[in-house]
């Protein structure tokens, strides 16, 4: 719906349910560009992001118990990686690595900001977006979902990131209700049937809380967005940024915050009411992508469409959740907020008709800031500099000649802070940053991270340290607490 409306109006309307560190060359491959898609008909894409997935909650990855036979698909179809990694071990940076191309050392959302602190998290107008990119042809972009790197009155916005159309929650915390009371249009509000007490709805004026009446599931009304986003954009090269929820906890709703409308298929499972409900999520989510793949090839674009599916960060503990339920992180220690493997290591799926070899896996080593040089190989455009970021474009071709990364750089700001370096076999974090003791593992013998090799290999810790050093670029917003 578009209405002809001042900023900031606002309107009912009735909803029903189905409603790093790179030294190498930081740009795309040379080689790979005059068979760029700029010299054939560019191609859709469709990135599909989970919200606190884990890398063993799907199928493809060995989950036995939830059902994802879509997602599982989508794996067969296309490529599956196996060593890719989200940008951050928390939402909001993550997001802010895959939409600039920079890791958490250099890319300006650094952390999950506090309370009264909302600025911190916005994206400022000299940040170019995976958006404001692909603006420089013919894209048409949209944004469903939760956003996280700027609210209404701040310059991060996704209006002003290179996004034609918004449909979705523009704060982090707002996101964890599944029922909320509004979500935004662009620049609107969209009042919803739930009922969310004034006390809770009215936190920092961002709609925190949980419902008392839950009438409109918010991940329906997204998928609902999805499927008319597509349709209307029949004809034009598009970009969609589906950046989901499930299966993030609504944290305000405490042990009941996994959140879904029904069980569906596991409620006579014989498990714990909340993992019943995770799972339900996931499996809801599955189907949902489901009907967008039927969608495209209904709309004869499936040939021409790319689809990415990723999490943002590891599984999580929130709203009586157990990640052990399911081995959320399978052979992977850590969950959300580690930096260990298991909170940043991340199941990353793209399917490509024609151009992805089918049923392939792949070791390659990469992350959410490399969307940005494949992106710019995709749509045949020049990328910003100083990006920490590599085209895959040429193993999404199935060509061996693929750049490699010199390491993977991560930091973090909670807990006490930490960073986090992947070079090679090699995994170093340093707990906290800057002072800590460096734990070194051997990722190719102890995929779990069970053996801190450090006094070992104390030429290998006094390299990673140096990498540390190297990658950390300070920021008046992100300072260690002493």
């Amino acid at each position: 719906m578009s209405l002809p409306q001042p900023l900031h109006k606002t309107w009912t309307i009735i909803y029903t349910i189905f409603c790093l560190g790179c030294t190498g060359n930081p740009a795309s491959n040379q080689e790979t560009t005059a068979e760029s898609a700029s010299q054939q008909n560019l191609p859709n894409i469709i990135f599909i992001l989970a919200d606190d997935l884990g890398y063993g909650d799907v199928g493809a990855y060995g989950q036995s118990q939830i059902q994802t036979p879509h997602i599982d698909q989508l794996a067969r179809e296309g490529i599956r990686f196996t060593q890719f990694y989200a940008g951050a071990t928390v939402c909001a940076p993550s997001r802010s690595v895959l939409m600039t191309g920079q890791h958490t050392g250099h890319t300006r959302v650094r952390g999950n900001a506090g309370r009264g602190e909302s600025i911190k998290q916005s994206l400022q107008p000299e940040d170019t977006t995976l958006a404001e990119l692909l603006k420089k042809t013919d894209y048409q972009t949209g944004l469903v979902g939760k956003w996280g790197l700027g609210e209404i009155d701040e310059p991060g916005m996704p209006l002003d990131q290179g996004f034609d159309t918004f449909f979705g929650y523009l704060n982090q915390k707002h996101a964890h209700n599944y029922y909320p009371a509004f979500l935004w249009r662009n620049r609107d509000t969209v009042h919803l049937q739930n009922v969310v007490p004034p006390a809770q709805n009215n936190e920092e004026g961002f709609g925190v809380g949980y419902a008392t009446q839950k009438v409109a599931y918010s991940h329906d009304l997204f998928v609902q967005e999805a499927l008319d986003f597509i349709q209307k954009s029949e004809g034009q090269p598009f970009f969609l940024y589906l950046a989901l929820t499930i299966p993030h906890a609504n944290n305000e709703a405490g042990d009941q915050g996994m959140e879904v409308p029904e069980a569906a298929s596991y409620a006579q499972q014989d498990w714990p009411e909340n993992q019943k409900n995770m799972a339900a999520m996931v499996t809801r989510m599955d189907s949902d992508i489901g009907k967008i793949m039927e969608a495209l090839k209904n709309y004869g674009i499936e040939e021409n469409t790319i689809v990415f599916f990723t999490s943002d960060n590891g599984p999580h503990h929130e709203g009586g959740n157990d990640p052990d339920f399911f081995d959320s992180n399978g052979p992977l220690r850590g969950t959300k907020r580690d930096l260990y493997e298991g909170g940043i290591r991340v199941p990353f799926i793209v399917r490509w008709p024609g151009h992805t070899p089918a049923g392939t896996t792949s070791d390659h080593v990469g992350y959410f800031g490399d969307m940005m040089a494949t992106f710019a190989d995709i749509a045949g455009v020049t990328p910003p500099e100083h990006l920490q970021s590599i085209s895959i474009y040429p193993t999404l071709q199935g060509k061996p000649e693929q750049q490699q990364h010199d390491y993977l750089y991560w930091e973090f700001y909670e807990q006490g802070s930490k960073q986090a370096v992947r070079m090679g076999q090699w995994k170093g974090i340093r707990q906290p940053m800057f002072t800590g003791e460096i734990e070194l593992y051997n990722l190719e013998e102890d995929l779990g991270e069970q053996n801190n090799v450090a006094n070992q290999h104390p030429d290998v810790v006094a390299k990673i340290e140096a990498l540390m050093e190297e990658a950390h670029e300070p920021s008046p917003l992100w300072a260690v607490k002493q």
